[in-house]
């Protein structure tokens, strides 16, 4: 178990990152293709100064990570059950399995009292008008969310086709280590929702991102669903321009606050 001391010291410094949520990251410009009803997309600076990521947020995602590999390894390349609610290898259930045997022993400096949750999807009707999937529930970090959302894309019709995938690439672009990612796209494997977690930074150089999932690839076996889990996959992020970037679709990054502190 850490000794107080190390948790007290951390937690001071985790107080001192707490920032209002629209001000976390790390000062890049910050690109967000707002719907239909919004105003013209544009690119604009974080207010934030750069900050040092508190050493609790790494370790969790860390830990977050080494439990996909882990689950990855187990599964040894077999297809799991995604047909039923209780089924963790479906691909937001997958998402929340990882992230609530991780929580456990972390919280929010903010508010340290409060256990950690991640939000459910938004129901259709709340993504209207675009389609199911593309984000999730707005719940506020006093009731348990440690997420913001650190960029969204949504296709435009009032753009050209070419200047909604510009965007598309633009808000990919942003994708870092342990961000959660969700989508509603019509992709290789499938049309509809998608959730995965992004494992390594946007490599400019390969223009590529890696992430990890359940469920992406599956088959039918019995008339009931069967996923594979994927660890460290890795696509040009044009691959996923061509899934959601598409007239009522889109997708959201979200990301873990600065201000993670280890449990008391």
């Amino acid at each position: 178990m850490r000794n107080m001391k190390r948790r007290g010291l951390f937690l001071l410094l985790a107080l001192l990152l707490t920032l209002p949520v629209q001000a976390m990251g790390r000062g890049e410009l910050t690109y967000q293709a707002v719907g239909e009803e919004g105003a013209e997309p544009v690119a604009a600076p974080l207010d934030a100064p750069a900050l040092e990521t508190s050493p609790a947020r790494e370790e969790m995602i860390d830990g977050i990570i080494d439990l996909a590999q882990r689950k990855y390894e187990e599964t040894n390349g077999r297809a799991q059950r995604a047909q039923y609610a209780s089924d963790i290898y479906i691909c937001k259930n997958f998402t929340v399995y990882l992230f609530n045997q991780v929580a456990v022993d972390y919280r929010m400096a903010e508010f340290p009292d409060v256990e950690l949750y991640i939000p459910n999807n938004n129901p259709s009707e709340a993504c209207a008008p675009y389609v199911y999937g593309l984000e999730w529930e707005d719940v506020p970090a006093e009731e348990g969310n440690p997420f913001y959302e650190a960029a969204r894309f949504r296709y435009d019709s009032e753009l050209t086709d070419a200047e909604n995938r510009e965007l598309a690439r633009q808000f990919l672009m942003q994708a870092q280590r342990g961000d959660f990612f969700q989508m509603a796209a019509n992709y290789y494997y499938g049309v509809g929702a998608h959730s995965m977690i992004f494992i390594a930074d946007y490599d400019p150089e390969t223009d590529t991102v890696r992430w990890t999932d359940s469920n992406m690839k599956g088959e039918r076996r019995n008339g009931e669903r069967y996923g594979y889990v994927q660890f460290d996959a890795v696509k040009e992020i044009d691959w996923f321009v061509d899934a959601f970037c598409r007239k009522g679709y889109g997708a959201t990054i979200y990301r873990l606050r600065e201000d993670i502190v280890w449990a008391q």
